[in-house]
């Protein structure tokens, strides 16, 4: 039976991101039958412009690059931050790109939030507004894979990976719920 493969998408383009070090473990610990990737290059997307995604018409190199990545994926976990009280819009527009194909359609989704203590809502806000632009875009969102990990960057090693034992058995539980919901 082939991997089942994992596309993973940051919400950050901050270095040294905590996100993007849960996605990396998650990468790193992803064990047997299971392939996860990094999507590469979300800050080279063009903002979305509905007039450059018309039916017919070719998208722009790192559209069509990201449309491939989520369409080869069997699922998507999702690491992202809180800013200004929703999903930063380099994730928005990530999600955006991939509403003219469909490409999440059906797809099951899952996230993990990694919003340090100091976070006002938890990175609540974020996860609303993420749900509701997955459930537009017709994702099948994996609810029991969803999880809340709090970190701060002192939590991740000199690898880039989550040091904490705890929260990177948290991160592999939740990639492993989110695998198990893949249709076989």
């Amino acid at each position: 039976m082939p991997p089942i493969h994992v596309l993973l998408i940051s919400g950050s383009l901050r270095d040294g991101s905590t996100n993007t070090a849960v996605l990396r473990t998650a990468q790193a610990d992803a064990g047997p039958g299971v392939e996860a990737s990094l999507a590469a290059a979300i800050d080279a997307l063009p903002h979305f412009s509905p007039d450059a995604d018309v039916a017919g018409a070719a998208v722009p190199a790192p559209v069509a690059a990201l449309r491939r990545a989520v369409g080869a994926a069997d699922a998507v976990l999702v690491c992202t931050p809180e800013y200004a009280g929703a999903l930063p819009a380099v994730l928005k527009n990530v999600l955006e790109w991939t509403i003219g194909d469909g490409g999440l359609y059906e797809k099951p989704v899952a996230w993990i939030n990694c919003s340090g203590p100091a976070a006002p809502t938890g990175g609540a806000d974020a996860h609303d507004s993420l749900a509701k632009v997955l459930r537009y875009a017709g994702a099948m969102t994996v609810d029991a894979a969803c999880a809340r990990i709090p970190l701060t960057r002192a939590d991740i090693g000199p690898d880039g990976l989550v040091a904490d034992a705890a929260a990177r058995a948290g991160i592999t539980a939740a990639l492993a719920t989110l695998v198990a919901a893949v249709p076989r």
